[in-house]
């Protein structure tokens, strides 16, 4: 498995800027699952998404998440999006925010996406025990 693959200084960077957004269990379960095959996508993406854009300077990570969550929506990927919720409330946005960035998802990818948005957001605050209440 992972553990016999060599990690840069660079992977080790963004691992520990991936393990604070999107939580230690997740990133590790993804580590631990990589085969041959795959490995080589979990190190482009801690590398290169985690380290050199997650660590610039220029946006912190609130911003990066409030980002993601746009693109993500916009590209149709419920799975990513799930864990973007997740890592947004990480980097301090409160579901109120979340809601003001859903509707503006719907008016500018289509009421669709803000409605697999709100569903998406309402399983991540089920599965983290904040029911619907803000």
């Amino acid at each position: 498995m992972t553990s016999a693959k060599p990690r840069s200084e660079k992977f080790e960077r963004g691992l520990k800027t991936r393990r604070a957004v999107l939580g230690a269990d997740y990133v590790d379960r993804s580590l631990e699952q990589a085969d041959d095959f795959n490995w080589s996508m979990q190190q482009l993406t801690t590398e290169w998404c985690w380290d050199e854009i997650w660590n610039r300077p220029g946006l912190d990570r609130r911003s990066r998440s409030i980002l993601n969550l746009g693109m993500i929506a916009a590209l149709n990927r419920p799975h990513e999006l799930k864990l973007h919720i997740r890592g947004a409330l990480n980097n301090g946005l409160s579901k109120d925010e979340l809601k003001e960035i859903f509707l503006q998802i719907g008016v500018y990818c289509g009421v669709p996406a803000a409605l697999d948005c709100f569903r998406i957001a309402k399983e991540v605050f089920k599965e983290i025990g904040q029911g619907d209440a803000t």
